[in-house]
């Protein structure tokens, strides 16, 4: 009998109620796994075979504090296997790569992870990384973002490998070993002496801006194959959330332009179907971009000329196609049919108008961005005489959504979102990847503008509107109370004891208090919106999504006046400590 064996995992690009498809990528993993040798069977149960014995633990079963495999390691299992669906969080995949690492690492064995990968009709994105690994080491991987429906990755292993590693480091103490189904079959071959085993290989993990390049760029492609539509169009306001959804885009096609080259016939076929092409090769991710993406600067008498040119250098950089719309005839009419009902004209607040006249000015010209970009989204090819209609890509980042810092219904109303669960400070890095990545150096300007929603009349044609002046806080501490609400589970009153600690070199307790209970009170006020919110790629483990990752009350009181009381009860003793202090000091 022999004692090497040759193994396989896979990942599959599957899609929900897609039973011929999902049924044909299967059975295309089974003949790739067997056209490489490979001879272990997968299924439920523990199968004890006349060379080993091969045990099974589900996805989340990883995860958790006491792993099946852990007692079946102790049992004697030397081959264990994961069907998992582990979706793409940014910085996620090192902390999967160890836990298939450290499976094996205590206690010997060998552990084969697969994965599901690709759109599967949500929000979510399954990143594969299918692997295998013997006694904590990585002996094979598969690609993290790759355009493949189907990818197998095989390992030639020595069982013996596994039982020295063992005999140096286990001591069985089950009280209830796990039943076997014993098979009059063997994994291995007789004759495998001069057969190689596979080595350790390393593990280069991508950073978190070529993960928001690459992980929602195939999400996009996924949802656009498989919606019947020709492309996509974006609202491009020359600021930083849409230039890093077009970013996307174009990384998108430069991944599509690399998998055609590289021979992926699934790819071609689908590029060719969309753009109604059958001859049709593409080779330059800038034509594709022609192609596949529209773009449109939705002007107002409240844009400015930098943020035009800004729109129209990125546009022509990456090849979109792009169109320069004005608003302010649509606007104006709006406008007329109120005044012509209720004989009033609203006016800005730097015309004198009340905070509620300001708002509501703001919020018309942002719902005529929306209805227009669904219109030229319809008829834009039509236009052309070219088939099809496009997507319609919002851009509001998670910040945003977790503050409600957008009008409902404005033109972050889209078919889908690839930023939306990406926070501010992680899209202003992936731009500055994009400048290195792409030479997009048009990004540069963009980076270095203040970011603005441009709603607001300019002074001497300069913008005197800024989104962290309107949202009272910045970015970066936006970023920081994400994750306290969502990750540590923090009111008011328990992230406030917490920031006055991590905060205490920059702000004095009321201050921090001030900002926690600005927060909260916008959250609670805006919290309605998450649930009508676009469907966004799910990328941060604080996303406020309300349709799976965050599911909380949309009508809060608003006053939270306990939470707030006991606030302002703590800052009243720091400041009474700080006094004390004072006046003890000699």
């Amino acid at each position: 009998m022999g004692r090497k064996v040759t193994l396989a995992t896979c990942s599959l690009n599957q899609w929900a109620l897609d039973f011929e498809g999902n049924l044909t990528r299967i059975l295309k993993s089974i003949e790739i796994a067997k056209q490489k040798g490979t001879t272990v069977p997968f299924g439920d149960g523990v199968l004890s075979t006349k060379d080993t014995c091969l045990g099974s633990e589900i996805c989340a079963e990883l995860w958790n504090p006491r792993s099946p495999h852990v007692d079946m390691g102790l049992d004697g299992i030397e081959i264990f296997t994961n069907s998992s669906a582990s979706y793409h969080e940014l910085r996620k995949a090192d902390h999967r790569v160890n836990l298939v690492k450290s499976a094996t690492t205590k206690s010997g064995g060998i552990y084969l992870f697969a994965n599901q990968k690709g759109c599967d009709g949500d929000r979510l994105y399954y990143d594969g990384c299918a692997m295998i690994a013997i006694n904590g080491d990585i002996v094979a991987r598969g690609a993290q973002f790759s355009l493949k429906d189907v990818e197998v990755v095989s390992a030639t292993l020595d069982l013996e490998d596994v039982r020295s590693y063992r005999g140096e480091r286990c001591h069985p103490h089950m009280h209830k070993p796990y039943q076997r189904i014993k098979t009059d079959f063997s994994l291995s071959d007789c004759d495998d002496r001069c057969l190689p085993t596979h080595q350790p290989v390393e593990w280069i993990f991508h950073t978190p801006e070529e993960e928001i390049s690459l992980g929602p760029a195939c999400w996009l492609w996924d949802y656009l194959r498989r919606s019947g539509q020709a492309g996509f169009l974006l609202p491009l306001s020359g600021g930083v959330d849409s230039s890093s959804t077009a970013c996307i885009v174009y990384s998108m096609c430069v991944q599509i332009c690399r998998a055609v080259k590289d021979g992926n016939s699934q790819v071609l076929e689908d590029v060719q179907r969309v753009v109604s092409d059958s001859s049709y090769r593409p080779e330059d991710p800038r034509e594709l971009c022609g192609r596949l993406f529209t773009t449109c600067y939705m002007a107002s008498e409240n844009s400015s000329e930098d943020t035009r040119n800004r729109a129209k250098d990125l546009a022509a950089q990456i090849g979109s196609n792009h169109l320069n719309i004005n608003i302010d005839m649509a606007v104006k009419g709006m406008l007329g049919i109120f005044s012509m009902v209720t004989g009033k004209w609203p006016q800005f607040r730097a015309n004198g108008g009340s905070a509620r006249e300001n708002l509501a000015l703001q919020n018309v010209q942002a719902r005529i961005r929306m209805i227009l970009a669904y219109l030229f989204a319809q008829l834009c090819l039509w236009a052309q005489g070219k088939p099809g209609g496009l997507l319609v890509l919002g851009s509001a980042n998670v910040d945003e959504s977790l503050t409600g810092y957008f009008t409902k219904y404005d033109c972050s109303s889209a078919d889908i979102n690839p930023i939306g669960g990406v926070s501010k400070m992680d899209l202003k890095c992936f731009l500055q990847y994009c400048v290195k990545r792409f030479q997009l150096t048009a990004l540069i300007s963009i980076l270095d503008a203040p970011p603005t929603a441009e709603l607001e009349p300019l002074t001497d044609g300069k913008i005197v509107q800024t989104d962290e002046a309107d949202m009272g806080m910045t970015y970066s501490e936006l970023s920081v109370i994400g994750r306290l609400r969502k990750i540590s589970k923090c009111g008011p009153y328990s992230m406030f004891c917490k920031l006055i600690h991590s905060w205490k070199e920059t702000f004095s307790p009321s201050q921090v208090a001030t900002k926690v209970k600005h927060f909260f009170r916008m959250y609670s006020i805006n919290r309605h919106k998450m649930t009508t919110v676009t469907p966004s790629y799910h990328a941060e483990n604080y996303s406020p999504d309300d349709n799976r990752f965050d599911l909380r009350p949309f009508l809060y009181n608003t006053q939270w006046a306990w939470q707030f009381r006991c606030i302002d009860n703590e800052v009243s003793r720091s400041t009474e400590q700080c006094d004390f202090i004072r006046f003890e000091m000699p």
